[in-house]
């Protein structure tokens, strides 16, 4: 029997989270989000002047479909955020590259109970769309994502993962030491990233090639 212990940031108690509810724009999708990390748990339910909660669980993964984003490459979790985070295209660019990476690098991920991968927050979320309007390249992406050590999200999908968590307990998040510490985070992800930019990877592979040269998931460059 494997169980795992989840922490779910919130500014309420969530005893019993419901299937179905939720917004759909999330990172991957309508479900339930947490991670294996109390600490960003509490940053994450914390905003400024506001208290937050850890929510904690204990869930049964033996007879859950887990689909681990870790497995892919990094342009498969681009590609599911594409498909469901809502923002604005300003370029060709950018709208070409939203249609080559979901159309090219989605994984069918819409059936499994339990997705495993990267979380958004505003850091990662602007590093992605630089990447897409083809600032960057795909090494400083990847580069990029592991720079606010956020660790990777625990997401529920399916009505059995809901039926498999069961609620443990929750502890305050004090937004006057966790709140601080969730934008010291994001802003020392963004100085590194600029840091990085310094650099320019005149060799590397931007979405611009990636595209022309119709990149498939198993090429090796990836």
């Amino acid at each position: 029997m494997s169980k795992k212990i989840l922490y779910h940031g919130s500014q309420l108690i969530i005893p019993k989270p419901i299937f179905g509810k939720g917004k759909t724009y999330n990172d991957y999708g309508l479900g339930f989000y947490c991670t294996e990390n109390i600490e960003l748990a509490k940053e994450w339910a914390t905003n400024e002047g506001v208290d937050g909660y850890a929510n904690q669980y204990e869930i049964e993964t033996d007879n859950l479909t887990i689909l681990n984003l870790s497995d892919y490459s990094i342009l498969s979790w681009l590609a599911i955020l594409l498909e469901n985070r809502v923002f604005k295209l300003s370029s060709p660019i950018e709208k070409k590259g939203k249609e080559y990476l979901i159309q090219t690098f989605t994984p069918d991920y819409k059936d499994f109970d339990v997705i495993i991968g990267y979380r958004a927050d505003d850091s990662y979320f602007s590093f992605a769309r630089s990447f897409l309007s083809n600032t960057i390249s795909l090494r400083q992406l990847s580069y990029a994502m592991k720079l606010g050590k956020l660790g990777e999200q625990f997401v529920l999908k399916s009505e059995k993962a809901f039926q498999s968590i069961n609620f443990i307990d929750y502890s305050i998040a004090d937004n006057t030491s966790y709140y601080p510490k969730r934008k010291k985070r994001d802003n020392d992800a963004r100085l590194a990233f600029f840091k990085e930019l310094e650099n320019e990877d005149i060799n590397g592979l931007y979405l611009r090639d990636i595209i022309k040269e119709g990149i498939k998931p198993n090429d090796e460059r990836l």
